[in-house]
């Protein structure tokens, strides 16, 4: 699909603007993406993070995954956001888990990240790729960032095939679907920044989970709306109800689905090898 006709810079203005919005929090949950902490405790888990581990969670929303990997495995991790409000947020709930010696949160582009190159160990980004508007610039970053041996490790939609009306548009490339792509094509992303793919596995349960969750919000949202017992400023209710419907469909009918892919950065020339070069 090709992006909506919107500048790459405001449709990232659009994308921060609407996950830091109260009200899509409170439709979403407590994680942004499907799986939630036990999906990024995967995703851990298959990088083989640990202690002394320096991490980057791109696109890392109000901070959950970034404080999962930090209390889960003991490692170092650096969150970074688009949106500023959403970077207050992470910082406000790691001092409250007393996790602020272990995380730090930086507003910047993932398709310019203000970071020196071979920085990390591991670099995460859940539930966010799809949304980019420049995918190989990003994936590029992500290599870059990366030191000689480090992993790379993305949770993201994927798609099978050809999406309705519905799921097409700026709404539904925020809601992370209109931009979705298959496995093959997020391997080859990372292939084409010079990774070696590595592991792959699906999750799409967890996506049928995460919608029907939302669906069900949506619906207490809606009665409490119409009792003029909540207000959802700036949202509109019909539109998302089009895409949570239409996406569910989608997800039930493996049109949609959502996958873990790795992979990781050829390690450096080893010390007798430099020795052996003329």
């Amino acid at each position: 699909m090709s992006r909506p006709k919107v500048a790459p810079d405001v449709l990232k203005l659009c994308c921060a603007a609407a996950y830091e919005h109260d009200a899509v929090r409170m439709l979403v949950g407590d994680t942004l993406h499907p799986g939630g902490a036990q999906l990024t405790e995967r995703l851990g888990r298959i990088l083989n993070l640990g202690p002394g581990a320096r991490v980057l969670d791109v696109a890392s929303g109000r901070g959950d995954g970034t404080l999962v990997l930090a209390a889960r495995f003991g490692c170092e991790v650096v969150g970074l956001d688009f949106g500023q409000r959403n970077l207050e947020a992470a910082i406000k709930e790691a001092r409250k888990l007393g996790l602020a010696d272990k995380v730090a949160f930086y507003c910047g582009d993932a398709e310019r990240l203000p970071f020196a190159h071979e920085a990390f160990d591991a670099v995460v980004c859940e539930c966010a790729l799809c949304t980019f508007p420049d995918k190989p610039a990003a994936v590029a970053e992500f290599a870059r960032v990366l030191k000689p041996a480090g992993r790379v490790g993305i949770s993201d939609l994927t798609r099978s095939g050809p999406l309705p009306r519905e799921l097409e548009g700026v709404a539904a490339w925020i809601a992370c679907v209109a931009d979705a792509r298959p496995v093959d094509e997020y391997s080859a992303l990372l292939a084409g920044s010079g990774l070696a793919v590595g592991e792959t596995e699906a999750h799409d349960g967890a996506l049928v989970d995460f919608v029907n969750a939302i669906r069900s919000r949506l619906f207490a949202a809606e009665i409490m709306v119409g009792l003029k017992k909540l207000e959802l400023p700036g949202i509109d209710l019909a539109t998302v109800k089009d895409i949570v419907r239409c996406a569910l469909s989608a997800a039930k009918s493996g049109t949609l689905g959502y996958a873990i892919v790795t992979a990781a950065k050829e390690a450096g020339p080893r010390a007798g090898d430099l020795n052996a070069r003329p």
